[in-house]
C-alpha cells in the first residue's frame, strides 16, 4: 500500500530528502491534501473507483494538477490551463534546501496550494511560526479544512501575496511557490533579515530559483535550479491555443536564418539569456507527425500582436523565418542569441538579481555588471 513511508523511500532513493525532512515526509499524509478524482494523462482517475492506482499517483514524486482555469467552467473546447496543483515533492524539498529552513524560523509560504508544504512546515516548525497565502478563497478555504484534517493549523490568509502580509512580518524565510517575473519589494520589507526562494522569469523562459538574500532593504543573489511552476495571477499573460495567437498570416515577412529552432532547444544556457530579452513572449514547438523529424518553432507575444515561426528540416543549415507584428519576434530572439554567443556563452550560475526599492536588475558575474 502507497503511504508517505513509501514517498520517504523514493524521495530517499532520488536523494532529495535531507535528513531534518524526513519525519516531515514520513509523518504528513498526502492523501488529505489532493481531490478524490484526479487527472492523469488527460484522463480522470477516481479513488473509489481504483483505489491502489489512486494512491500509488499521491505517494508517488509527481505534481498533481488540483485546479484549471481558476476553478471556471469554460466550456467544451476551451483552452485548459492548469491554476493550482500539489507540487512534485522533491521540487519542493529542493526549494526548501535552498531556504535553508532552521528550528524557529517564521515562513510565508506565498500560494498555499494544497496546504501540502505548508503541512510540512508546520510538523517541523510548528503550526505558529508558519504562515500561508493564495490569492483564491476556494483554495484557502480548502488548504485550511486540508490542514485542519491533517492536525495543523498555520495562518492561511486569502489575499494579494504579491504584496504580502504585514501583520504576519518579520519572516525568517519567504517561499513563492509561484513563478513572478518581479520580486515584489514587500517581500523584501516583510523579510528584512532573512531569504527568499521563488520561482522567476518571464514568459519565454521561467525556469529558475531566484535565491536572495535581504539585508539592509536589498535583496540579492543567484539562479539555481530548474523549476516549472504556474504563473502568478497578478497580469498573468494569456496562453492558449496555437490559433489564438496566429493572425494575418498572408501578410507575413519572411528571411533566412542559420540558427537552427532545434539546436535552440537544447541551449538550456543560452535560453536564460535570451529569456532577459523576451520577458513578454513565449515559444512553442510544433512537431511534425509524419516521422519526418520536421519541426516548426513559434515565438508568440504575450500581447497576441506579433509572432513568428522558424521552420526546421533535418540537413540543412539554413530556414524560412517568417514574422508578423510591430515586432520582429526572431530578429530579437536570434540579436538575444549572438549577444548571449558574444559574452562568451556564459552559464546561468553566473547571473544574480539584486531587488531594491528602485526595482529589480539582473547583473553577470558581479552587481555592477548590470546586463538588464
Amino acid at each position: 500500500m502507497s503511504s508517505p513511508a513509501r514517498l520517504l523511500e523514493i524521495l530517499t532513493n532520488k536523494g532529495a530528502v535531507l535528513p531534518e525532512w524526513k519525519d516531515a515526509v514520513a509523518s504528513v499524509r498526502r492523501e488529505l491534501f489532493v481531490p478524490d478524482t484526479l487527472e492523469v494523462d488527460d484522463r480522470p482517475l477516481s479513488r473509489s473507483e481504483r483505489p491502489q492506482r489512486w494512491l500509488t499517483v499521491v505517494y508517488g514524486d509527481l505534481p498533481i494538477v488540483t485546479q484549471i482555469n481558476d476553478g471556471k467552467d469554460l466550456g467544451e473546447g476551451a483552452y485548459r490551463l492548469p491554476t493550482s496543483s500539489s507540487s512534485m515533492p522533491s521540487v519542493m524539498l529542493e526549494m526548501l534546501a535552498l531556504a535553508d529552513v532552521q528550528e524557529g524560523h517564521r515562513v510565508m509560504d506565498a500560494g498555499a496550494g494544497t496546504g501540502f508544504n505548508l503541512a510540512w512546515l508546520s510538523h517541523r516548525l510548528g503550526s505558529k511560526n508558519v504562515f500561508g497565502m493564495d490569492t483564491d478563497r476556494a483554495i484557502v478555504e480548502q488548504a485550511i479544512k486540508n490542514l485542519r484534517a491533517a492536525g495543523y493549523s498555520p495562518q492561511v490568509i486569502c489575499g494579494d501575496a504579491e504584496k504580502g502580509y504585514p501583520d504576519g512580518a518579520p519572516y525568517d524565510r519567504w517561499l513563492a511557490t509561484f513563478t513572478v517575473p518581479e520580486i515584489p519589494y514587500a517581500w523584501v520589507e516583510q523579510t528584512p533579515a532573512g531569504r527568499i526562494v521563488a520561482p522567476w522569469g518571464g514568459s519565454y523562459h521561467s525556469y529558475s530559483f531566484a535565491v536572495l538574500d535581504t539585508r539592509d532593504g536589498v535583496a540579492e543573489g543567484r539562479f539555481a535550479g530548474y523549476p516549472a511552476f504556474m504563473c502568478t495571477r497578478t497580469n498573468r499573460p494569456p496562453r492558449g491555443y496555437l490559433r489564438d495567437f496566429l493572425h494575418h498570416r498572408d501578410e507575413v515577412t519572411r528571411s533566412k536564418t542559420t540558427l537552427s529552432p532545434r539546436d535552440l532547444e537544447t541551449e538550456y544556457e543560452a535560453k536564460f539569456f535570451i529569456g532577459l530579452a523576451l520577458p513578454d513572449a513565449w515559444s512553442l514547438m510544433a512537431e511534425a507527425d509524419d516521422g519526418s523529424d520536421e519541426a516548426t518553432l513559434w515565438i508568440l507575444a504575450d500581447d497576441q500582436k506579433s509572432w513568428a515561426s522558424v521552420d526546421y528540416v533535418p540537413g540543412h543549415d539554413t530556414f524560412t523565418v517568417e514574422q508578423y507584428g510591430p515586432r520582429g519576434l526572431w530578429d530579437e530572439l536570434e540579436a538575444a542569441f549572438r549577444l548571449w554567443e558574444h559574452r562568451g556563452q556564459p552559464e546561468r550560475d553566473r547571473a544574480g538579481l539584486t531587488v531594491t526599492s528602485q526595482g529589480q536588475h539582473v547583473w553577470l558575474d558581479t552587481p555592477d555588471n548590470i546586463i538588464r
